[in-house]
Parts: structure tokens; C-alpha cells; sequence
């Protein structure tokens, strides 16, 4: 870290509250096009749900529940 930079009055966690109650999710479509949303989990869901890994894991089981298996995997 460079010296100029002072960290003595910053606040330790200032921010956590707010990046654990939500955050931003860019969706990348199929024709090119990019869309930014706000996505949060409720606490009794964070607990079941805890990563990026977790929710795709219970994601991809609905899909497969969903979907016909001959279309799985298309866009």
C-alpha cells in the first residue's frame, strides 16, 4: 500500500450490511444485449443458498424438472 493513502479514520465493515442484503447482477443475453439487476435473498434462503454455486446447483435441478432433457443445455 502506498503511503499516501490513510486508512486511520476509515470505518472497519462500513458497507457490509448493504453488499449482504443485495447485490448486482449483470445478465448476458444471447443477441449481445446486457442487463444490470438487483438481486436479494432473504435471510432464511441466504441460509440454505449461502454462494453463487448453491443457487446454481438448485437452479439447474429446476431446469431439469422443467425441461424436456432433449432441449437441456440449449439457449
Amino acid at each position: 500500500m502506498a503511503p499516501e493513502y490513510d486508512f486511520s479514520r476509515g470505518v472497519r465493515g462500513k458497507h457490509a450490511k448493504a453488499m449482504s442484503a443485495s447485490y448486482m447482477m449483470t445478465i448476458h443475453k444471447s443477441d449481445g444485449a446486457t442487463e444490470v439487476r438487483e438481486v436479494a435473498l432473504d435471510p432464511d434462503v441466504r441460509t440454505f443458498f449461502p454462494d453463487s454455486e448453491a443457487v446454481n446447483r438448485a437452479l439447474r435441478g429446476l431446469i431439469s424438472l422443467i425441461l424436456p432433457s432433449s432441449t437441456q443445455g440449449e439457449p
